[in-house]
Parts: structure tokens; sequence; C-alpha cells
């Protein structure tokens, strides 16, 4: 009996991670979902009254600390192998856990979709490769599907110079979490990247009609975290990345320049805010089994030869807890690359396919 405790609480270790962000809508579902892959997270964040009752509630240990306090966020990874990040808006919280896993040696994941976020954690390649770590953000919706397209597609035409990449969501709806993050942003605008360099450009500049496979939609351009990471994974110069919407939508923010200025107050985000607050937490499970994601992925070369990759699968609250367990997986199990990845770049075109339920036709339109 004594050997098969001691064999239990070895295994717990060889599998045990820390998921700061725990009560956060997709923080409580990769918790949720992580015995499903022989997990045992730690839950974490700053308010004991939430991470408490959660992880008694799932049989897990906790861990309360704020980001701010740098002693104790160090202290809580010491002995900590990794850690997924999930307590956004990551352009202020990024930052503090990086550089407290670049002290601790702790891997670092997080489900962040902010360009700019990207661009930061790019900085740290050095300083993690000499910690001997892996820095891979954006381990969920945003980016692992979009970020397999744009590898799989370079493949098929390694000579593109262009790459368009649109997502929709049929169903399901948006947690606090992310919806916060888009009133933080509110009146920042859209980006592209030409000819290598980000440009930042009106939200919506662009409109157009895409073909996912399963359903013909309207699409516009946003600046999605692909604007950075795609351009790690393939080095295409020209990237634009779009999303569904309504058309009478698609007017009405194509006038948003009009306004940025006003949108960037206090008063106007703390009063969307508020109104974030009233919401439900997310979607419910019901509303995100029935739901489905799209991507399309589309390339062309100088000549105009085109390729075409399109992807279906769960929504993206689904797809980001399974992608983020899978990844943690790998880790933990010694499959990693130091240094900052994408997902691409740490483990290929083909991880997209081991999330459940996921398909993809490849295409030349």
């Amino acid at each position: 009996m004594k050997f098969e405790f001691i064999y239990v609480h070895f295994s717990m270790l060889l599998n045990s991670f820390l998921l700061y962000g725990a009560n956060g809508y997709t923080g409580e579902l990769i918790a949720r979902y992580a015995k499903q892959y022989n997990l045992e997270p730690i839950l974490a964040g700053r308010r004991k009254k939430v991470i408490e009752p959660l992880a008694k509630q799932l049989a897990y240990t906790f861990r309360v600390f704020d980001l701010n306090d740098k002693a104790s966020l160090i202290e809580a990874l010491k002995d900590v192998k990794l850690v997924i990040h999930a307590a956004g808006p990551f352009q202020f919280t990024a930052q503090q856990m990086i550089e407290a896993c670049l002290e601790t040696g702790t891997h670092y994941l997080d489900i962040n979709g902010d360009i700019a976020v990207f661009e930061l954690i790019k900085r740290y390649d050095a300083a993690a490769k000499k910690a001997g770590i892996m820095l891979l953000p954006g381990a969920g919706f945003d980016v692992v599907p979009t970020d397999c397209v744009a590898l799989q597609l370079i493949k098929l035409l390694p000579d593109a110079v262009q790459l368009d990449i649109a997502f929709a969501t049929l169903g399901g709806g948006l947690s606090h979490g992310t919806a916060t993050t888009m009133a933080s942003k509110l009146g920042e605008g859209g980006a592209v990247r030409r000819n290598k360099k980000i440009i930042r450009q009106g939200l919506g500049k662009k409109g157009m009609w895409v073909d996912f496979g399963k359903k013909k939609l309207f699409v516009m351009s946003i600046p999605w975290g692909d604007i950075s990471t795609a351009y790690t994974s393939t080095g295409i110069p020209n990237i634009t990345c779009y999303t569904g919407i309504s058309k009478n939508v698609f007017y009405l923010l194509k006038m948003q320049g009009l306004f940025n200025w006003l949108l960037r107050t206090n008063f106007i985000r703390k009063y969307f805010q508020k109104k974030i607050d009233q919401r439900p937490a997310g979607p419910s499970d019901a509303q995100r089994s029935k739901a489905i994601s799209l991507i399309w992925g589309q390339v062309v070369n100088d000549s105009g030869k085109k390729a075409t990759v399109r992807l279906s699968g769960p929504e993206g609250y689904s797809l980001t807890t399974h992608a983020a367990l899978i990844i943690t997986q790998k880790v933990l199990n010694g499959d990693f690359k130091t240094g900052y990845q994408t997902p691409g770049t740490a483990y290929g075109e083909d991880l997209i396919m081991e999330i459940p339920g996921m398909e993809r036709t490849i295409g030349e339109n």
C-alpha cells in the first residue's frame, strides 16, 4: 500500500501544472477537462474566495497570489514545471508571469490572442532558450487552428507572398474574459502585415465573402494574433486576418474611426465593462456542444497560384480547452522546443488534428 501511494503521488507530480486564472470561464473549462488528459492542475488566482471553492469541488490543490507580488509569484512557481496563464487581458498580465517563469525555469503557455502581446513575448526568445524553457502564447483558439493552417499552406505553396486567414463560429457566444479584452481594445482599430511589417489601419477596412466549405459567410478584416504568429511560423510577408460578421455591422464598424477618440475614454470602457459583467460568464455546455468553428486560409504567390485549407471543429472555448491540455501533456512528457514558439513551430501543422472533432480539407480554391 505504501509503494502504491508513493507511485500515485509521483505520478501526480509528473502530471502537475499550475493553472493561473482557473476561476475564469476558460480557466475553469481547462480545470474541468484536465483529468481527461491524466493531468493534475494546481488551481491558482488572486482571490481565495473563488479559487478555494472551485478547488474543493474538483478535488485539486490551489494557490493564491497576485501577479504584481513578485516574491509570492516566484514562490508559487518554484516547484512547477509548466504554467497555463489564463488570466487576461494579457497586455496587463503576461509580462509578470513570463519574467517569473524565466527565473524559476517554468514553461509558459497562455491563451492570448493580442498581436502586441505576441510581439512582446517574442522578445524573450533568447532568455527562454538560456533558461531552457518554452514560451508558447496562443495555445487555444487564438491561434492553434489558424497557425496550423498557415503552416500547412506554406508547405503547399513555399513561395507564397500573401496569406489570408478567416474564422467564424456558428452558435456559441463570448466569455467575460474575451469580452473584457475586446472592451479594453475599443477605439484601437485594426492591423495587417505588409512587406513584413505590422501596419495599423481602420477596423474592418476590408470585407469579403468566404466559402468555409460548410457555409459561405461574409467576413471583415481584424487585428487577429496571426498577424504576428503566422509571420513567425511561415515568413509570409503579407498577412490579413478576418472574422465572420453581418454586413450591416460591418458597415457600421467602418465608421468607427470617427468615434475612436470617444471609444478610448475610460467612461465608455467602464460602461461596456458594466454591461459585460451583467452577462452570463460564457456560453453554456449546451450552447458549446451545438456550436462549431470554421477556419479558412488561402495563400497566393507572385504568379497568382493559390492553395486553400479549410477546417471545421468544436467551437472556440472547447477547442481552446483541448488544445491547451494537449500541448501541456506534450511539454510534461518532455516534448518541447526551448525559446519563443508558436503552436506550429513547436508541433507542426497536424497539431490541430489531435483535437477531437476536427475536419480538414485541402484544395486550390
